[in-house]
């Protein structure tokens, strides 16, 4: 059974930084998986924020998120990261990581979410 495991939420104030991971735990082999950063705000529907492929050479961004969060991936660790900077209160939701088999599949195993505040 795949197992995601999010952790680096937080509290921060505007202008801050954060580093969420998500770690792999299912012993499945990790470096064969697309993965994702999803955010979802209350009252807003789940949106995409990053996605990085097999081997972190090929990542791409939410547009409300380029140039301020970085998704990389430690195949060797079986875990995903976002690094978030110059943080901004619409920021704040609930974060989660996601993995599909490759490019053209569904997101279908998915995490349980960090929570990131920002306030202003």
């Amino acid at each position: 059974q795949v197992h995601l495991v999010e952790s680096g939420g937080g509290l921060v104030q505007a202008g801050g930084s954060l580093r969420l991971s998500c770690a792999d735990a299912s012993g499945r082999t990790f470096s064969s998986y697309n993965m994702a950063w999803f955010r979802q705000a209350p009252g807003k529907e789940r949106e995409f924020v990053a996605a990085i492929r097999l081997s972190g050479g090929n990542t791409n961004y939410a547009d409300s998120v380029k140039g301020r969060f970085t998704i990389s991936r430690d195949n060797a660790k079986n875990t995903v990261y976002l690094q978030m900077s110059s943080l901004k209160p619409e920021d704040t939701a609930l974060y989660y990581c996601a993995s599909r088999p490759d490019a053209f599949a569904s997101y279908n195993y998915w995490g349980q979410g960090t929570q990131v505040t920002v306030s202003s």
